[in-house]
Order: C-alpha cells, then structure tokens, then sequence
C-alpha cells in the first residue's frame, strides 16, 4: 500500500492510501508527497490532478524515469525527485514553464537538455550528486535563477555566458573538475 500526503487549496494536510474515494471529491489537490514509499514509477494517481498540482515530492524511491504524462501538469511550481534512479531528464521537461524549483539531486542525471532554458521561471535547481559533466548553453536563458546546488558533479566548464544568470546568490560546485571559470 502506498502512502500520500497531499495538500489542497483550503491547506488540508493529511496521510492518505490512494483510493477511489477520490473520484468524488471536488477539492482540488495542489501538494503530492510520495516520498519515501519504496516506487518504482510514478503513480498514476498523481495524473489526476494533472490541472491544480503545483508541488510533487518523489524523495527517495526507486524511480528509473519520469512519464510523458508528468509533463502535462502545467501549473507545478516545484519538482522533487531527489536521491532515485534517474539516469536522464527528459527534453518534455520545458512544457513545465511554470516550475519554480527542481531537485534532482543524488540520481544518476548525466546532462541537462537544452531545452531546459524553456523553463524561465526557474528559480532554484538542486542537481548535486550526478555525473554531469557539462551545462549546456541554454542553461544561461534561466535569468530568474537564484540558487544552483552542482555539487559532487563531474562539472568540467561552466558555459561561457555563465555570467549572464545575475539573479543568481547561492552557486554551490563543491568537488567538481572544473579548472577554469567564465569571465563575468
């Protein structure tokens, strides 16, 4: 059985076993938490709510990847996935232009898509713990970016244009294998 937490507009916060006493309710769910309950895939009960849900936590599973349905929620602010067993990001990661913070620290994410920079409202990206050896240009588009965690990466070089992301206050590349840095 799995375990949920959810939130809904009026801040109802509850542990829950999906079930299908949903399919009557009219709340609309804006908060997921399937953290911690041993998945392997996302559920799908999350697909539900595809139209109001603006956070999803996933920390610590066992999920290998995320579903093209995932990228249908159009209004999640925060995605959290850390500490699984993603081996990429999909490129239908820029359908979600409103998401405002994405952890996917502590996978095996080898690279960022280009595409990435379609998410500008981005303001926080947690991706330390991954074998990423590179950013890709794009990455440069996220002007709303206040906070990068790259640490423990396999960080080579950081884009030219790095110096662009002003917004920028928390940059974190603790043991990387970078030998130079951009000029500002």
């Amino acid at each position: 059985m799995q375990c949920l937490e959810m939130t809904t507009k009026r801040k109802l916060i509850g542990r829950l076993v999906p079930c299908r006493c949903f399919r009557g309710e009219e709340e609309i769910i804006s908060v997921l938490d399937y953290s911690h309950c041993s998945l392997q895939q996302v559920p799908k009960e999350v697909f539900n709510f595809e139209r109001t849900l603006e956070e999803l936590y996933l920390d610590a599973n066992q999920i290998e990847e995320l579903p093209k349905q995932l990228f249908n929620c159009q209004a999640l602010r925060k995605l959290s996935i850390p500490d699984n067993d993603l081996s990429n990001l999909p490129t239908t990661i820029a359908s979600l232009v409103n998401l405002k913070e994405l952890d996917i620290s502590k996978n095996g994410v080898q690279e960022f898509p280009e595409n990435i920079k379609c998410c500008k409202c981005l303001t926080i990206i947690e991706a330390s713990v991954n074998p990423i050896s590179k950013l890709p240009d794009g990455f440069t588009q996220l002007l709303n970016l206040t906070q990068l965690y790259l640490n423990d990466a396999f960080l080579e070089f950081l884009p030219a244009n790095f110096g662009r992301l002003v917004k920028l206050r928390i940059l974190e590349l603790r043991e990387n294998h970078l030998k130079t840095l951009p000029n500002i």
